[in-house]
């Protein structure tokens, strides 16, 4: 028995043996790893393996020692979990031991002592007798780079593990790892290495009297110059060096006196790189540094700033430069000064008002914009530094407005002006005298004034800009000063003709508004609504252009200013006014007109969308004055009146849907039911109790055998429901459902049945799923199949079709895909066949009024990558199968989907789907060929290789397009010619003169843009093969 097992105990020792032998001098790899899987397994021990590597490990051949060390490193690498610390403590003695070994050894012992630095049960004091072993044994920089990679990677496990015990050899450390590092030339090690030395700042080990030298051993790389081999695995960027490399000289203010004047060199050389390089590193600094460590080095820093701004071509250099210069104030600004100690900051801002102020007195001349934008930015970085330089600088620039008579001139003083109030924005002052702008306040609104009423459009906007800031400095600006700002604005907004000045001032009454909603009240608002109504009595007595000018300038003012719910609570009224005065005139009144009152309107509900009382105020203001209106006009009348028809015209209609939409979708759950319990009776009980002035002459009942205005009012119910939040519960939903699905069906009034199904589509893309919604859809199918069969509605059965499948496809609703085949089906319909295909459109597009993200509507992300995944397979396969009269819908239907296709996921599929692209081209539809041609400009400059493989045939089609009857089909294919220049050279330049030749058509095109475009294509052909193009 006795002999049996010790038969077994062999046995599986002799296979260890035989693993061994493999490894060490049968030179094979995969024994290593079996070795290591049978010791997790527990086959063997680590002890065991030592042993069966015992002669290995004494063989005179270092070679062969080298592959046993080798072995037993690669074990515990993947074993080093397993050991005990009695373990630990004899391996790490034998290989501090082997480090004295043969060069060809040391490699694989530090593996092994990579190994042994990751184990949890290292005692306490091997881990600096490692390093001690490792800075006296071993010159690390005659070592390959794996290997000086291994001694980092020793360094950095024990520095994670080891702080302490580390710390306690003190300055040695240090000065091992300068040993170690010194000379270092791979940028993948240098990584590591940069990492090492921030620790070593940034977790307090002692440097004793080495920062010197270890300064020297890092900063001897900078700036970096770095160009990483094209097709490197390693993916190290030069960006990374320099940052690691940056973050190791800004970690400690005990490098000052050395990297300062390094820094101060770097800046005056004449490499850009170097420049941006000491730049970006001594902001950097700024954030460690104190007074003390900058003191000796500020004139030379200074005189380095500011002959890059004065003198640099380059916008990158002046940017890095003034953001040096902020942050060296800020840090001289924060430094704590003992009592009696010199305050360097203000000595610092004298020396820069010195050298710059002067240059602001010549306000035509080169370095007047480079000294106020160092002065600007010393000012921008302290409270203290922004009162110091404007109590000096503002005096100076007031006195020179005056002074220069010129408008330009006087232009470039104030954006200086300008740029010194904007600063003061950044600084809160608790002390009203304590405000550096307070003793200048006179004089600055008279100087801002001045340039309001002066004829240079270009003052005028910068005097509408100091404007705003000097409003937006709390306190700053009296009652009497607002008065007149508001008169200037409202001056600018209706007696200027230039564009520029009256735009600027209104989206200035908008910022001052919210701050001064009393002044806008009783200075603005009055003289709007007194212009308000002499444009509207005016307009009933001729002179219509300048009146309608005038009016709709105010209407622009009125919905500029409420930017505040106080303000909104007059401007409402005032435009609901302007718009019942309008409807009720005795003259033939414009839809424009209308149009713009409803625009303004809009533009107020988006204002209020933020604050949740306004919202809700506009909405019960205004959407049942808006439904009055529309319900008025929708009467019979014994006489008819033109001017109230004009509510019922399509775009007067799509006018007032906007601002029901944008008066809705931020409502509260709460008060969006509290209003969908009186609009939805309106229209399905003609309940018209709650609407402003209700005597009408007959029921309104839109659904019950309405008369065809009243039908076209369902476009206010469609952007009402369908622009609720999704948990609002809709009263009466099952009758509502039944009478829009019928009156889409109706082929008398096609706006009516259109607004009816993108309604019913609407509120079936946010019912919920269930019984009630299958029951809809099954409604919408049959009553789509039964209208698409012969008979006068098969063109609103078609609309309804799409506007349902749309719902269901943004919605990932299963039976989308059945309806979007049903839809491919019609594609070969000869009547309906081109309409399906521009449906396609309108499947891949956002809408404007319903299914929206901004209406609650449920859109999943990805829905057009989805679609195009179920749905071009078939488009294709339709494509090739159809007749030759429906192949163009088909191609049109495609084309629509790939153009509304995000790009990355178009590029795998180009090769297949490029023939058919190419073909659309060829289509008689200018639509497919606008279509195809947008999607293939961004192709021609994303997928080069494979366009390229079609060049002739591009060429051949675009060249044809260029003389297309359609001017968007020409600018489209004159721009896609320009983008043929971007494939590879050798591929395009055989073509150079057929093309030049061909361009020189649609350089006399009588459309202007298409010559431009032209003229840009040809010019690009015209540099192709050329040097530097």
């Amino acid at each position: 028995m006795a002999a049996a097992a010790a038969l077994e105990a062999v046995a599986p020792l002799g296979a260890l043996w035989g693993l061994v032998q493999d490894f060490v001098m049968g030179q094979q790899e995969g024994p290593a790893d079996q070795v290591a899987a049978d010791v997790k397994a527990g086959s063997y021990t680590v002890l065991q393996v030592v042993e069966a590597l015992g002669s290995s490990l004494e063989n005179p051949e270092p070679r062969t020692r080298a592959r046993g060390i080798q072995l037993l490193s690669q074990v515990l690498l993947q074993c080093h979990s397993l050991l005990l610390e009695k373990e630990v403590v004899h391996l790490i003695l034998f290989y501090e031991n082997r480090l004295k070994d043969h060069h060809l050894v040391i490699p694989s012992v530090l593996q092994g002592l990579r190994a042994l630095s990751l184990c949890v049960a290292l005692p306490p004091g091997l881990a600096v007798s490692v390093l001690k072993a490792i800075f006296q044994e071993v010159h690390v920089q005659s070592l390959m780079q794996v290997d000086r990679h291994t001694v980092y990677n020793i360094i950095t496990n024990f520095m994670r593990t080891r702080e302490e015990e580390l710390k306690g050899l003190g300055a040695d450390f240090t000065f091992g790892f300068i040993q170690v590092m010194d000379g270092e030339k791979d940028p993948r090690n240098l990584l590591v290495a940069f990492r090492i030395v921030h620790d070593l700042i940034s977790r307090d080990y002692s440097l004793g009297p080495f920062v010197e030298e270890l300064f020297e051993v890092t900063s001897c790389y900078f700036p970096i110059d770095f160009t990483p081999p094209p097709n490197d695995p390693h993916g190290i960027q030069r960006e990374d060096l320099i940052l690691s490399l940056r973050a190791v000289l800004a970690s400690t203010p005990r490098f000052a006196e050395f990297l300062l004047p390094l820094l101060i060199e770097k800046v005056d050389s004449e490499i850009l790189s170097a420049k941006l390089d000491s730049l970006q590193t001594m902001n950097a600094c700024c954030a460690v540094y104190g007074q003390k460590e900058l003191k000796d080095f500020l004139p030379g820093l200074w005189a380095s700033i500011r002959r890059e701004v004065f003198q640099t071509a380059s916008e990158r250099v002046e940017a890095e430069g003034l953001a040096a210069l902020h942050s060296l104030t800020a840090c001289l600004s924060r430094s704590v000064l003992r009592a009696g100690a010199e305050d360097l900051l203000d000595s610092f801002l004298t020396n820069i008002l010195q050298d710059c102020r002067h240059h602001l007195c010549e306000p035509d001349m080169k370095l007047v914009w480079p000294s106020a934008k160092l002065l600007q930015a010393a000012a921008g970085a302290s409270a203290r530094a922004c009162e110091y330089i404007t109590s000096s600088v503002l005096p100076l620039l007031l006195e020179q407005f005056h002074k220069h008579s010129q408008s330009n001139q006087r232009r470039t003083i104030l954006e200086m002006i300008l740029g010194f109030l904007k600063l003061q924005q950044k600084w809160s002052y608790e002390d009203k005298d304590e405000k550096p702008l307070g003793g200048f306040k006179d004089q600055l609104c008279s100087l801002v004034f001045m340039a309001l009423t002066d004829t240079s459009t270009q003052l005028q906007l910068v005097g509408i800009r100091a404007l705003t800031v000097l409003g937006a400095q709390p306190d700053l600006l009296s009652s009497a000063d607002l008065e007149l700002a508001v008169g200037h604005l409202y001056r600018l907004s209706f007696l200027e003709d230039d564009s520029q000045s009256w735009m600027a001032a209104l989206e200035a009454s908008g910022a001052l508004a919210t701050l001064y909603p009393l002044a806008f009240s009783n200075h603005l608002v009055p003289k709007l609504a007194e212009e308000l109504h002499q444009g509207g009595s005016d307009l009933t007595s001729g002179d219509r252009p300048s009146k309608c000018s005038r009016c709709l300038r105010c209407l622009q003012a009125l919905s500029a200013v409420s930017t505040h719910p106080s303000i909104v609570k007059e401007t409402l009224p005032l435009l609901l006014q302007h718009l019942r005065q309008v409807n009720k005139g005795n003259v033939v009144t414009g839809s424009s007109e209308i149009i713009a009152v409803c625009q303004s309107l809009q533009q107020v509900a988006e204002k209020c969308q933020q604050d949740l009382e306004s919202c809700w105020y506009f909405h019960e203001t205004a959407v049942p004055c808006l439904l009055a209106l529309a319900v008025q006009a929708s009467m019979p009348e014994k006489e008819p009146s033109i001017s109230r028809k004009v509510l019922l015209e399509d775009e007067v209609l799509g006018a007032i849907v906007s601002v029901i939409g944008a008066a809705t979708t931020h409502l509260s759950p709460e008060l969006a039911a509290q209003s969908v319990s009186r609009i939805v009776p309106l229209f399905l009980d003609g309940n018209t109790s709650f609407l402003p002035e209700n005597s009408f002459p007959s029921r309104f009942q839109p659904f019950q055998d309405g008369s065809w205005g009243q039908r076209r009012l369902v476009a206010l119910l469609m952007a009402f429901v369908c622009s609720l939040p999704r948990n609002v519960e809709i009263p009466q939903l099952d009758q509502l459902m039944r009478e829009l699905l019928e009156l889409s069906c109706c082929h008398s009034c096609p706006f009516s049945s259109t607004a009816a199904a993108k309604c019913f589509a609407g509120l079936l893309n946010k019912h919920p799923a269930g019984q009630q919604l299958d029951e809809f859809l099954q409604l919408a199918v049959d009553t789509v199949e039964a209208g698409l069969g012969s008979g006068p509605s098969r063109h609103q059965a078609f609309t309804l079709l799409l506007w349902v499948t749309k719902a269901l496809v943004l919605r990932y609703h299963p039976l989308s895909s059945c309806l979007t085949a049903r839809l491919m089906d019609l594609l070969s319909d000869p009547e309906l066949g081109p309409e399906a295909a521009d449906g396609f459109s309108l499947l891949m597009s956002d809408c404007t009024d319903v299914l929206t993200r901004a209406g609650h509507a449920e859109v999943r992300i990805m829905f057009r990558q989805r679609f195009f995944t179920d749905n071009v397979p078939a488009l294709v396969q339709g494509f090739h199968a159809a007749s030759q009269d429906v192949k163009p819908n088909f191609l049109k239907g495609l084309s629509h989907v790939l153009h509304r296709l995000p790009k990355p996921v178009l590029l795998p599929e180009l090769p297949t789907l490029l023939s058919l692209l190419l073909e659309a081209l060829s289509c008689s539809d200018s639509v497919v060929q606008l279509s195809t041609l947008s999607c293939l400009q961004p192709l021609l400059l994303e997928a080069p290789q494979v366009m390229s493989l079609h060049v002739d045939m591009l060429i051949t089609k675009f060249l044809n397009l260029s003389s297309s009857p359609s001017m968007a089909v020409r600018i489209a294919a004159l721009q896609c010619m320009h983008a043929l220049t971007r494939l590879p050279t050798p591929v395009v330049l055989p073509y150079k003169p057929q093309v030049i030749r061909a361009l020189a058509k649609p350089l006399d095109d009588k459309k202007r843009l298409v010559r431009k475009e032209a003229v840009s294509a040809r010019g690009e052909w015209f540099l192709l093969g050329s040097p530097g193009s």
